[in-house]
This record gives C-alpha cells, structure tokens and sequence, in this order.
C-alpha cells in the first residue's frame, strides 16, 4: 500500500529541515527548463541538496533540470528553490508531480513561484520574453486532488504578486497559460485550438502544482518564459535545444526579477 502523498510530504519536509537547519520556509520557488542561472541570483545559499535525499522525489528526467534543492535567505523570506521539476508526461502520477509543492507547504511556505518555459502564441513575444501567468487551462486530463475536493479556482495566480511583479518591472504583460501532457510539442492544429480557448502560452508543466498549492492556500505566482513560437505560427521547427538557449540566454535577468518580488513580500 503506497503512503498517503500528505504524510509523505510531512517526512520530506522533516528531513529537509534535519538537512538545512532551516525549521521553516516561507517561499516555495520552482525553476523551469532552462531557468536554472536564475538560482545564483537568488543569492548565496545556506544549503543545497540532491532532491533524491528527501522522500518521495525522483531524479528529473529532462535536459536543463539540475535535481537539485537551495535554501536561501532573500530578504525576510527564507526561500527554497526548487531546480528542476517532475513532469507528468514522466507517468510517475500526479502526486509525483505535486509532491515538491506539498513538501514545501508542509515546511511552512505560503507563497509558491511556479517559472517554466514555454511556446508563445503571440508572436510579438520574442524568445526570452517573460509572461506572468493570469490563468491556465488543464488540458492534460489529470488533477493532483482526489475525492470529493471541490476547489475553487476563480483565483489560481494571485493578482496581488502580479502587481508587485508589474510594479517593479512595468513592461511585464500577462497570458493564459495551456498545459498540454507532453512529452511531443504540441501540432500546429492543438496550437490553434490552444488559441480558440484562450490561450497564450503553451507547456507541458505549472498547472497541476498551481491547483496543489491553491489547495493548501498557498498564495500563487507563474512566470513563463517564451522560447519558441507555437509550431504552425512560423516555419520554426522545434527542439528541446533551442527552449534551453532561449530560456539560458534569459535567466539571470528573471533571476533578479524573482529576488526583487520576494524582497518585496
């Protein structure tokens, strides 16, 4: 009989917190494929650890996902990062997927910063451009609550972290997000209908650790960073490469950007 996901992230907050020395975070932040630079930034860390040391975390298994987990003091918050993810297109289930957002809520953070990269559906968004998220739409057909837990998701992504966001960089614009199950990109045709409903931006992560944190009351903020056009829009190929140049050539700017919104919380 598998443990409960809750009571497993309560042994992996536990054993964080032996690691660190750090009893309690307050900020919970996840670096997408290619963001891992942004982590220097942050600042200088009091501990880094190999995700595998904690229980119920796997090795990522993607390119641009370092496995690793830093606790750091960025202004009042003491903040985890989070340097690379579970994806669910990895078929370890939804609880594996969720399972950093429930250890760190069970560690004390309330505010969780969820940073991907992403296919653009605007083309005046270049690559390197970052995008908050405003909404996202499930499309992979799972969801990390099971039973009767009717959740209201009226608002996933904060508009109060938004605005902090836009206060201090002014040219941040927003977009709904589309989680796709991955591991293919996307085809021109799923691109155009990502458009008809609304979206944005296209990826194959965020949504499912968004609706896991909402669930605990956690404050959300997501950040995407546009690398490629949608497949279809222009006579780009796609490939796992270029998403990490992109995100690379980016990620010490979005770095400082993280470190002034946490500073500000």
């Amino acid at each position: 009989m598998s443990l409960d996901p809750y009571e497993l992230a309560k042994q992996s907050a536990a054993k964080l917190a032996q690691i660190t020395k750090v009893s309690n975070h307050d900020v919970l932040v996840v670096l997408g494929s290619g963001w891992t630079p942004a982590a220097d930034a942050l600042g200088q860390p009091n501990a880094e650890i190999t995700v595998t040391d904690l229980p119920g975390f796997s090795a990522p298994a993607v390119a641009g996902h370092a496995g690793k987990l830093r606790s750091v003091k960025v202004g009042n918050s003491q903040t985890l990062i989070q340097m690379g993810r579970t994806h669910y297109y990895e078929g370890k289930g939804t609880a594996a997927v969720v399972h950093s957002v429930r250890t760190a809520i069970a560690s004390g953070v309330k505010t969780i910063i969820l940073t991907n990269a992403c296919g653009g559906l605007q083309l005046k968004w270049k690559p390197g451009t970052p995008i908050l998220i405003r909404d996202h739409i499930n499309l992979t057909g799972a969801t990390p609550l099971a039973g009767p837990r009717f959740l209201d998701l009226s608002e996933v992504y904060s508009k109060r972290l938004r605005k902090i966001a836009q206060d201090i960089d002014p040219s941040l614009e927003e977009g709904v997000y589309v989680q796709f199950h991955g591991p293919q990109y996307e085809t021109p045709a799923e691109v155009q209908m990502a458009i008809k409903l609304g979206g944005d931006l296209v990826g194959m992560s965020t949504a499912l650790e968004a609706i896991a944190a909402r669930e605990a009351q956690a404050e959300v903020l997501g950040i995407s960073m546009v690398t490629n056009p949608g497949a279809g829009l222009t006579s780009e190929h796609l490939n796992h490469e270029e998403v990490l140049a992109a995100g690379l050539a980016a990620a010490s700017r979005m770095g400082d950007l993280l470190k002034k919104v946490i500073e500000k919380l």
